[in-house]
Parts: structure tokens; sequence; C-alpha cells
């Protein structure tokens, strides 16, 4: 699936798989791993990147083009 989830991580912010139970990557920071889930959404043909907030619900969404 295309799509990537960024979620608070003990170790900071993590990019994950929906329904994915590891994180495919951590970063030090949101932004960070929004850039990144990014990258990896556009090079694997584009999809969705959803944003949780620090309260643990949604905040954004992206839709990252091919």
């Amino acid at each position: 699936m295309p799509d990537r989830y960024v979620t608070k991580h003990p170790k900071g912010w993590a990019v994950q798989s929906p329904g994915g139970r590891r994180a495919s990557s951590v970063h030090a920071t949101q932004r960070e791993a929004e850039a990144a889930a990014k990258r990896t959404v556009k090079n694997i043909g584009g999809g969705e990147v959803r944003i949780q907030g620090r309260d643990g619900k949604w905040r954004d969404s992206d839709t990252v083009p091919p």
C-alpha cells in the first residue's frame, strides 16, 4: 500500500505503513518524518500521507503525486 502515516514514537516521530506494526523509520522531529514519508510515497507511485498530532488525533493529510 503506498500510503504512509506519521505517528508519535517513544524516540521521536515514526513513518509507518497503514496497519503496520513497526516503524519504517524514526526521526527526531515531526517535520523530518513528514518529509521522509512524502519521499517514500512519491518513490512508490504516489498516495496519501496522514500526520498525527501530539494528542494522537489526525491533524493533516496530504496527497503526494507520483
